[in-house]
């Protein structure tokens, strides 16, 4: 039951038909966990605390750096070297009583996972490795857990439901964690300030759907934001099925879904026009190194920027580990410089080496 106070405070959130008074004693009764309350973790929780959600665990070993400071939005200077679970919970319960606040200033690992995560019914991840990644996609797919994921890069930004009701998890996207020293972080490669706001807003909405059983969710879909051109894209990431745009401006053509070949298509290709095939490898650098099969390698996150290089008249085929980048890389293209492109259906793994 909410209390009166509780009432006047939901009241313009209540008003809307789709959430209302039983949405809002959904959202009390919810339990989440936030992994990460740096960049991501900071609007996160700000917006699900002022939203209502009843019992928020916030998971971090790390401390406030002033370096933190022109992104992570709920620290201040007074705050260096204190551990942020302790602070963003001290500031939270300031923002709303009604909220149970829980701070574990630990780091989330193989060890704690199961225990941290079987406590909630809902888990965020705006971690910055890929080690917690994977643990987080994984423990959450052994107990069932639906997972709201988001993650930033320079300018650009991604976010997925994931383990919803079957749905596909991080791996479906990406098979396999890199090697830690191989991968840059925001201390090596920069982020802009307000970028974790707008990917941190979106994951707080859909974690609120979710909650609340409302609206469509990005689940079995990833929605890529670039803050520096106000590029908008949604894909589908089901493996079992192309990845389409869905949600955009324009409608969904069938001549302008992401063509697909089968390894014996592309084979085929090589053997009788090798100089009309124009190879990308969209996985990163670390996966090319270890096991390719030729072409040039443009992460997929840094495609739009190399497309220049792009030749016309050529078959142009992108390629990934499982042929769900490539997917996406097909279709990226085709939205930004109109050129036809083919996803190797399968990946490097349709390949018997």
């Amino acid at each position: 039951m909410l209390e009166r106070e509780e009432l006047k405070r939901y009241n313009r959130q209540m008003i809307l038909p789709e959430l209302g008074l039983h949405g809002q004693e959904k959202l009390k009764t919810a339990r989440v966990l936030m992994i990460g309350a740096g960049g991501l973790g900071c609007p996160v929780l700000q917006y699900l605390v002022a939203a209502g959600v009843g019992t928020i665990g916030i998971v971090d070993d790390d401390m406030v750096d002033v370096s933190n400071l022109h992104r992570q939005i709920l620290y201040a200077p007074a705050d260096i070297d204190q551990p942020k679970a302790l602070i963003a919970k001290q500031k939270l319960n300031q923002l709303n009583p009604f909220v149970e606040l829980i701070a574990y200033t630990e780091r989330i690992i193989a060890a704690n996972a199961q225990q941290l995560i079987s406590n909630f019914d809902v888990v965020i991840d705006g971690s910055d490795n890929f080690t917690t990644r994977y643990l987080v996609n994984d423990t959450c797919a052994a107990l069932n857990k639906p997972l709201v994921f988001g993650s930033i890069f320079k300018f650009e930004g991604q976010v997925s439901v994931f383990n919803h009701q079957g749905g596909p998890g991080y791996r479906d996207l990406f098979p396999e964690a890199p090697p830690e020293n191989e991968v840059p972080n925001c201390a090596e490669i920069g982020v802009i300030g307000v970028l974790p706001g707008i990917i941190g807003t979106y994951m707080a909405n859909e974690t609120i759907k979710l909650i609340c059983g409302i609206g469509e969710l990005l689940s079995g879909k990833l929605l890529t934001l670039n803050a520096l051109d106000n590029s908008i894209s949604v894909f589908k990431i089901s493996a079992a099925t192309p990845s389409l745009p869905v949600n955009t401006s324009q409608p969904v053509e069938s001549d302008r879904v992401a063509n697909e070949i089968d390894a014996d298509t592309f084979k085929k290709w090589h053997a009788e026009t090798p100089d009309e095939i124009y190879l990308v490898d969209v996985r990163e650098t670390y996966e090319f190194d270890d096991e390719n099969i030729g072409g040039i390698n443009i992460p997929l996150y840094e495609l739009e920027e190399h497309a220049n290089i792009f030749p016309g008249g050529k078959k142009l085929v992108f390629i990934c580990q499982t042929g769900q980048r490539s997917k996406i890389a097909a279709q990226q293209t085709r939205s930004f410089s109109g050129i036809a492109a083919f996803s190797l259906k399968g990946g490097i793994n349709a390949f018997n080496f």
